[in-house]
């Protein structure tokens, strides 16, 4: 589903502590530091950048292994004064063993701990994401756009409220909101620079916004060949294939 989602953060030290804490309780610790010069963190799928803006109104869930790990993850959280968002315990109306938890991250995105019936067993941490959008006609049209050359499917809910995707182990849903999520880099895995190339061109010529022509960006790694643009409410869209021969 990702290659990465990123949130720009107000503070990166202090919310370094907070997600420690929540990938600890999880049993997920694998903090990989990305380049100090670009104030960054990486824990696999999902990274953080200081500066601003700063993302707001996300929610993100991360895949437990059970629901003990749920529990932690609030107890944790909250007890090192953490705002609560929605103590642990089953939310069926997700499906019938959905067990879940929420705290609000330091910059009050909604972050989960959720256990289900399918959890991921590749590393990544992210099950699944919700951004509050202005229009579903205009996401689903982006996203339409975009979806055949990167080969995903969008999926429809209500068609006058939700709009979304799901992955082997992940999925997005864009939802009807009067004040959308901001701030937020979505980057999908493409098979090669072709691909790469086809989504950056599909795009602008739909008439979307360019944020960043096809190019290597050694900054990351050697290899990295990324191309980027601007979702309808403007979050930063971002195709990459990583080259590692």
């Amino acid at each position: 589903m990702f290659d990465h989602v990123t949130l720009r953060v107000a503070d990166l030290a202090r919310s370094k502590g907070f997600y420690d804490l929540a990938f600890e309780a999880i049993d997920n610790r694998g903090t990989a530091y990305a380049d100090q010069h670009l104030l960054g963190l990486e824990w696999n799928d999902f990274s953080l950048y200081e500066g601003e803006p700063t993302t707001t109104r996300l929610h993100v869930a991360f895949g437990a292994p059970s629901r003990g790990h749920v529990d932690a993850f609030w107890r944790a959280l909250t007890g090192a004064g953490h705002a609560d968002d929605g103590a642990p315990g089953l939310r069926p109306e997700y499906s019938p063993d959905y067990y879940g938890a929420f705290v609000l991250d330091p910059d009050g995105n909604s972050i989960e701990a959720v256990h289900h019936g399918h959890v991921r067993e590749d590393g990544g941490v992210i099950d699944h994401l919700w951004l509050r959008i202005r229009s579903v006609e205009e996401t689903r049209r982006f996203y339409s756009t975009i979806a055949e050359a990167l080969e995903f499917e969008l999926r429809d809910g209500d068609p006058d409220w939700m709009v979304g995707f799901r992955g082997d182990v992940a999925s997005c849903s864009f939802v009807a909101g009067d004040r959308p999520t901001e701030n937020v880099h979505l980057a999908f895995p493409a098979p090669g620079r072709e691909t790469v190339d086809e989504f950056h061109r599909v795009a602008l010529a739909a008439g979307y916004r360019d944020n960043g022509a096809p190019g290597e960006r050694p900054q990351y790694h050697p290899g990295y060949y990324g191309a980027y643009v601007l979702d309808p409410d403007g979050n930063n869209v971002e195709a990459v294939y990583h080259d590692r021969d």
